[in-house]
């Protein structure tokens, strides 16, 4: 690589340079060298410029020595290259709907950095205008409560915690059920709201918590050796629990087809995870999962139209099923003391 010549700028490379040596404990010389398309001798200019701006880098030596960032003790000026910053606004701006409690130190905090960027990036991450639109009700959690949870999780720490379930003998009453005892996992955002995943000692058996209904004990328990979820898949086994599927599968528990008497076109946008096939001007197949038949069935209905064909038998009984509660609530008037 001798006497090649430098095709990054100064400013530029330092940035790229200080965010590999984030990237991994250690980095051989001659790697960096490649990976920033200099000679070595640059690379060690570069780590001086990066101690001179209080960043301290540690050699070491060795057959493949080379360079580590070090913890320090002074805060450095902080460097962000332009997708970074980018990066760092758009997650500040969608932490105002993330639930975990944080929405107005997120803006400060994009404050405060925004304040420490160069003109030319505060520009760039004032030209990204994001809009975080929830997209359901967003339940807010305590901070503390997800930094209990978060600690166990790494300490990998049997969690002890109340645990508020809704009555539903009395709609909006709460119980406090006895603590529970459990493997923490893992912490999820969906739809709003937190969950925690884990493995209930009690109960023998995977289960998912919402966060906003956790009250943590402490101390905590022993520690614990992870086991492994079903399925090995954190987001397959979220998506398979919320779809009331078992054993970690991401599927539906039941799945039918219909032919509805609408273009594909009509029903398509509102298939969710469906399958729609046009048939005709003004026909189309339509294979839809839900988590009970007569669930199914009501998925059906919302389309406001001829169902031609139906299958399997399940999903036409189920249709038997609404269409005789339908009929039993269209002859009951409102008031009325027999009205189921």
């Amino acid at each position: 690589m001798t006497g090649m010549p430098e095709k990054n700028g100064t400013s530029s490379r330092l940035l790229t340079l200080l965010s590999l040596l984030q990237a991994r404990r250690d980095w051989p010389g001659a790697t960096l060298a490649e990976r920033l398309d200099v000679h070595p001798r640059t690379v060690r200019r570069d780590v001086d410029r990066l101690r001179e701006l209080g960043y301290p880098v540690r050699a070491f030596k060795g057959p493949d020595g080379g360079y580590r960032l070090d913890a320090g003790t002074q805060l450095p000026p902080l460097l962000f290259d332009d997708d970074q910053a980018v990066a760092l606004a758009v997650a500040l701006r969608l932490a105002t709907t993330s639930g975990a409690g944080i929405g107005e130190a997120a803006a400060r905090a994009l404050t405060t950095v925004r304040q420490v960027m160069p003109a030319r990036l505060r520009h760039r991450i004032d030209a990204v205008q994001v809009a975080p639109v929830a997209s359901g009700a967003t339940v807010e959690v305590d901070p503390a409560v997800l930094m209990a949870l978060t600690a166990a999780i790494r300490a990998r720490e049997i969690l002890r915690f109340e645990y508020a379930t809704v009555d539903g003998r009395v709609p909006g009453r709460e119980e406090i059920v006895p603590p529970r005892r459990a493997e923490p996992h893992s912490l999820v955002a969906r739809g709003g709201r937190w969950y925690l995943v884990a493995f209930d000692l009690d109960r023998a058996d995977w289960r998912t918590y919402r966060c906003d209904r956790i009250t943590p004990r402490v101390p905590t328990g022993p520690r614990f050796t992870p086991r492994a979820l079903p399925g090995g898949d954190l987001t397959t086994f979220v998506n398979a629990v919320f779809k009331g599927s078992t054993g970690g599968v991401d599927a539906w528990p039941c799945t039918g087809t219909v032919e509805l008497g609408l273009p594909a076109a009509r029903v398509a946008p509102f298939a969710s995870d469906g399958v729609v096939e046009a048939l005709g001007p003004d026909r189309c197949r339509l294979t839809l999962g839900a988590w009970s038949w007569v669930g199914l069935a009501a998925a059906v209905a919302r389309y406001d139209t001829d169902v031609l064909t139906v299958d399997p038998p399940a999903l036409a009984e189920a249709f038997r099923t609404l269409s005789e509660r339908f009929a039993t609530a269209a002859t009951a008037a409102p008031g009325d003391p027999d009205r189921p």
